[in-house]
């Protein structure tokens, strides 16, 4: 996968031919590498071989739902996916959210916020090599991999959902509010009401492919008001790649 932002290899599957040019002409100009399909199966076909760094879905394909084209993908492959939807309902959103998309720019929509989210989203995925990897009991997250592993099962996570569960699992027993997951996910310039929102979102789906029980979760705590805690009872072990404590968040 491509460590910078520049030159990251982003794939569109939009069946509107004056979209797909628009999204060719205004990304290739910001150096990134595009390709591109109108269909559901040949994007499918594309993400298998060509590995891209992100994609671009438009949820409105004619051979199959783009919801179909997110589910497929997801069960395989963890890459940033960016839905376009003319859709405006929250439970739209949310479906796409729970579906497996890390972001969505309702239509139409402005290029100056694609390319801000397409930007963030590259950002969360980007490697470092000399990051730890921690270790609570059964729980392994190898933070230069971007994996996880619960006993011998690997968890398959989005980018946004690892992405918090990193920060969470770095301060293991502090308490990390709100705003400094928002800020540290979603950017500087993230919309509070709108966002807080999907935060809960997103750690409801944490809690559901790391908790025993998640409706009484022991691992990602609710601090009311304030943020959540990732507790444990040992404190994390850390193995480093460079001897190294971990990195400042």
């Amino acid at each position: 996968m491509t460590t910078s932002e520049t030159g990251a290899k982003i794939l569109v599957i939009d069946d509107e031919p004056q979209i797909r040019k628009l999204l060719k002409v205004t990304l290739q100009a910001h150096q990134f590498e595009i390709e591109e399909t109108a269909t559901g199966e040949e994007g499918i076909l594309k993400a298998t071989v060509s590995h891209p760094d992100l994609i671009v879905l438009d949820l409105g394909l004619p051979d199959m739902p783009g919801m179909e084209v997110l589910q497929r993908i997801r069960e395989w492959s963890g890459v940033p996916i960016i839905v376009l939807t003319a859709k405006e309902r929250e439970e739209d959103k949310i479906a796409a959210l729970d579906g497996g998309a890390d972001d969505y720019v309702t239509k139409p929509f402005g290029m100056g916020e694609l390319l801000a989210r397409i930007r963030v989203a590259l950002r969360h995925v980007a490697k470092s090599a000399h990051e730890p990897v921690l270790r609570f009991n059964e729980l392994v997250i190898d933070l230069a991999q971007r994996s996880v592993m619960l006993g011998d099962e690997r968890v398959k996570l989005t980018p946004t959902e690892y992405d918090l569960l990193k920060i969470l699992a770095s301060n293991a027993d502090k308490v990390v509010t709100q705003r400094q997951l928002l800020q540290q996910v979603w950017g500087s310039h993230h919309n509070e009401s709108t966002e807080g929102h999907y935060l809960r979102v997103y750690i409801s789906h944490l809690r559901k492919k790391l908790e025993e029980d998640p409706t009484r979760p022991k691992l990602i705590i609710t601090e009311p008001g304030i943020g959540y805690r990732f507790l444990t009872p040992d404190g994390p072990s850390f193995v480093c790649h460079d001897e190294k404590g971990p990195a400042p968040m």
